[in-house]
């Protein structure tokens, strides 16, 4: 990390890594996928954390938020390697939060369902998009997250499902 060295103090961290892949039952599910999804979901925000965390902690403020997904608490069949990265994703960003309590530094998690993309719209193009979270509201919470508003905020999983 040594960007974060080289940087000024991080304030605010915002996770966006990750990524989506899998579609077989667990027992076809291979260990490339398994890792792959480990290493988008969870590896990445585990190692970035812990690079800006010191900083934060030394300026006593910061906030860091990572955007996970719907179903870290509402797992897909045939998705567990997406699934259980993020269910473990938020379990890393709540203990961040246990262990930060009281410091300034705040950490927390969004969980958007289907978000409406160019991408995902390719993907599912008989899916009605219209239920689907959009970035835009995606972007306000993560503002709002990083904001003096929600200093009090801190260790939460924050649902933002769209109409889904």
């Amino acid at each position: 990390m040594e960007a974060v060295k080289l940087a000024a103090p991080v304030d605010t961290l915002l996770h966006l890594v990750g990524g989506f892949a899998g579609g077989q039952p667990v027992a076809e599910t291979p260990d490339e996928t398994w890792e792959k999804m480990l290493d988008l979901n969870l590896r990445s925000a585990y190692t970035i954390f812990r690079a800006v965390l010191p900083g934060m902690l030394k300026a006593g403020k910061g906030r860091i938020v990572a955007v996970g997904a719907r179903a870290a608490l509402d797992p897909m069949a045939n998705f567990a390697a997406y699934s259980v990265s993020k269910a473990a994703l938020v379990a890393l960003v709540k203990t961040v939060a246990l262990e930060v309590k009281d410091t300034g530094v705040t950490a927390n998690v969004v969980l958007p369902s289907v978000i409406d993309t160019p991408a995902n719209r390719a993907a599912m193009p008989s899916a009605d998009a219209s239920k689907w979270v959009t970035p835009e509201s995606i972007a306000g919470l993560l503002v709002w997250l990083t904001s003096d508003a929600a200093r009090d905020v801190n260790g939460a999983a924050i649902p933002i499902y769209g109409r889904a």
